[in-house]
């Protein structure tokens, strides 16, 4: 198993959130945040969910409030926002830092010294493109479209 399956979070409702069920299918991990002008980017997430979570896809929402405060609210304001405005029914964890001292180890492993992409998180909505295995694939902008050419690509490649 790889580390990327080690990790822990918690859920938005306070649940336990392993990422070992994720082994063998290909995740999105997207850090995402209600109050972001790229906000309206969790209506493309759902929809590739829905696409291809049939096919072992799944995608996984992390929100982070270090970009402009962008995610000022309790865990249960995100989790009405994202249902009542998105109908979001993919996993979303509790609120965790991607960047500076506190950055969550998922990060750390994501983008840290020593990862396939390495670098600090830029804004919301980043995305990386997590294998079977528990490999990163592919780093995506955070202004990459979850509906671009280049994602749906890959997640496809990775699913076949």
């Amino acid at each position: 198993m790889s580390a990327f399956h080690d990790i822990n979070l918690r859920a938005l409702d306070g649940q336990e959130l392993p990422l070992a069920p994720f082994k063998g299918k290909v995740v999105l991990v997207v850090n995402v945040a209600s109050k972001c002008g790229l906000t309206p980017q969790y209506a493309g997430l759902e929809s590739l969910y829905q696409q291809y979570k049939d096919q072992g896809f799944a995608v996984l929402g992390l929100p982070c409030n270090q970009f402009a405060g962008q995610e000022p609210g309790s865990e249960d304001e995100i989790q009405q926002f994202c249902s009542l405005n998105y109908g979001v029914s993919f996993a979303l964890s509790s609120k965790l830092e991607v960047n500076g001292p506190g950055r969550h180890s998922l990060y750390r492993l994501l983008a840290g010294e020593g990862a396939e992409f390495p670098g600090d998180i830029t804004w919301n909505f980043e995305k990386f493109l997590v294998g079977q295995d528990g490999r990163v694939l592919a780093r995506f902008s955070p202004r990459t479209a979850p509906d671009d050419p280049a994602i749906i690509q890959a997640i496809e490649k990775a699913l076949a």
